[in-house]
């Protein structure tokens, strides 16, 4: 067992003495009390932590639990800043012992297990999983690959909780954020008359343009008053980020000519200067409102898809020991949504780290609940219940961090609605969702599942539709083109359905949920031969899926699922 105390520099620094007097009564009073009681061996304290061996994994495992728990049960009127929290990490494995310390691959494995665990958290090997399940009463959940620095070779990995624990307090810690920030700077008016409804217009697009921004939880927008000073300018964007403190400028002109209006607009990366994006949004002065509604949402939607993958090209050219938690979330998310199930194990792990290096963020919290959404969805998963119990924690840590946060709100929201079947529960979570994120895809198109499966199919199409319009750039729009198709088949068009279902599966030809639904209106249509080379796919990227096991999972009910049976056991897939 390998442990440290989360954030003991921080704590040390703002109070040094008070930290250390505190830690030592928790040494005395429950780890060493808690070791003699499970056979374990005290080796060394490491300043801020400790190692320890034990007879067995099971012993390990019990004391681990019995710390955590107590540890934070005396956190528990501590201010969450001043809470003293370990993380833990336990392993299996022959190792060689001296009268003072112990050696070995084994013991680092340990060592890197416990840098990935959250404060409060244990993370633990799959030996030491094999090990205690049954033997131990906790709820031992999967986290896929984990690959540790100065290690050749993953780790695969398990999170340990034991049953109906109440969470550890609440850290709440910055330094690993680092949200995209962006400046949109005031636009340049060309008017043949230089007329004031033409600086108004100009000010009212900013005005939706950082309205919409603000909208977005990955986005950090600078306030419209703070660029005032750069109106009637055109300024290095370069000196504009130094000034402002932003990654990304957007500036752009409104020109007019009679009744008609052109707007341009230039989105640029601050600290090599490059343009990133120019759009162009032409329209009649008639429709001021309704244009400035229409260019905002636009804009926004071809800003965030590059704004990400700029982000995410960042990321990879940082080095693996300088990652902070939003490159780490960048990463893990990458690699999610890629659907390989290599890469989508070994996104859990980045992910995990993610939430080690900084327990308050948020949305770290939301994908990792989306990662075991993912997993169950896609038939990897090897523990339902676990992987449920698992998306229910992290979808609930990331709105006790972020009540508001649209994201965690839609994945929350989308849990209860595909495992749960509390579609009401569902709808007004996603409802919340968008209200707050009135811009975020995911939100619609989870709204559009839950409309769904209350059987109202116009609506849920309507939905996928605001979410493919709002993702023009997104490279993982095959969710919302996914969604489009089974709002579609829901709603009875079999040839929309199957329009959308291609146009997914050309985008990602592993999405289980996509190639259910592509397969139902393949056969819905009497095209059987095609249908049954798509349930081939679907056995590739799912082996293990059999239809009265999805069919008994499936938020699908009534007649709808009856016909979808009926048809996936037409194309050939297995009972």
């Amino acid at each position: 067992m390998a442990a440290d105390v989360a954030g003991y520099t921080r704590l040390m620094e703002r109070a040094e003495e008070q930290t250390h007097t505190r830690l030592m009564q928790i040494n005395q009073k429950i780890v060493l009390t808690m070791l003699a009681q499970h056979e374990g061996r005290l080796v060394k304290h490491t300043g801020d932590g400790f190692l320890a061996t034990f007879r067995s994994a099971v012993s390990a495992a019990q004391c681990g639990l019995a710390i955590q728990e107590q540890t934070a049960a005396i956190n528990r009127d501590v201010p969450a800043g001043d809470a003293i929290l370990f993380r833990m990490g336990l392993n299996l494995a022959d190792i060689i012992i001296e009268e003072h310390d112990v050696f070995g691959d084994g013991v680092n494995v340990a060592a890197r297990l416990q840098q990935y665990a959250e404060p409060g958290g244990i993370v633990v090997s799959g030996i030491v999983a094999e090990a205690i399940t049954g033997e131990v009463p906790a709820t031992i959940v999967s986290v896929g690959d984990f690959y540790p620095k100065n290690l050749s070779r993953p780790i695969h990995a398990f999170v340990l909780h034991r049953h109906g624990t109440p969470p550890p307090p609440t850290m709440v810690s910055s330094h690993g954020r680092e949200r995209p920030s962006i400046a949109v700077l005031p636009f340049a008016v060309a008017s043949a008359c230089n007329d004031n409804d033409s600086a108004y217009l100009a000010g009212g697009m900013i005005e939706g343009i950082i309205h919409v921004l603000s909208g977005l939880d990955e986005l950090l927008v600078v306030s419209q008053g703070s660029t005032v000073a750069y109106a009637n300018q055109r300024p290095d964007v370069r000196t504009v980020g130094r000034d402002l403190g932003v990654r990304y400028v957007l500036s752009g002109s409104v020109r007019r000519s009679g009744s008609r209006l052109r707007i341009q607009t230039e989105l640029s990366e601050t600290e090599t200067g490059t343009v990133a994006r120019t759009d162009r949004y032409d329209g009649e002065l008639a429709d001021l409102f309704e244009i400035q509604d229409r260019i905002s949402a636009q804009a926004v939607s071809s800003i965030a898809p590059n704004i990400r993958e700029w982000e995410l090209q960042r990321a990879r050219r940082k080095p693996a020991d300088s990652l902070t938690a939003y490159d780490l979330l960048l990463r893990g998310n990458d690699l999610m949504l890629r659907l390989n199930e290599s890469d989508f194990n070994r996104a859990r792990g980045l992910l995990q780290q993610a939430i080690a290096e900084d327990p308050g963020y948020a949305p770290a919290w939301a994908y990792a609940a989306y990662w075991h959404i993912l997993r169950i969805g896609q038939g990897w998963s090897p523990d339902m219940g676990a992987d449920h119990a698992a998306a229910v924690r992290c979808s609930e840590a990331a709105l006790e961090r972020d009540e508001g946060m649209a994201l965690a709100l839609a994945i929350r929201g989308h849990m209860k609605s595909f495992l749960d079947h509390d579609f009401e529960g569902a709808a007004a979570l996603l409802e919340r969702a968008l209200v707050s994120g009135p811009n975020l895809p995911l939100a619609w198109s989870f709204a559009s599942a839950t409309s769904g499966y209350m059987g109202d199919g116009p609506v849920a199409v309507l939905r996928a539709e605001r979410a493919l319009r709002l993702s023009p750039g997104d490279p993982f729009a095959f969710r919302h083109e996914s969604m489009l198709a089974q709002a579609h088949y829901i709603n009875g068009n079999h040839e929309q359905a199957v329009e959308w279902g291609e146009r997914a599966l050309r985008s990602n030809a592993r999405f289980s949920s996509n190639l259910r639904v592509l397969i139902a209106a393949l056969v819905a249509l009497g095209r059987s031969k095609r249908a049954a080379e798509h349930a081939k796919a679907l056995l590739a990227a799912e082996p293990g899926f059999r239809i009265l096991s999805w069919a008994h999972r499936t938020p699908f009910r009534g007649a709808l699922l009856d016909g979808v049976v009926a048809r996936l056991r037409e194309a050939g897939l297995p009972d």
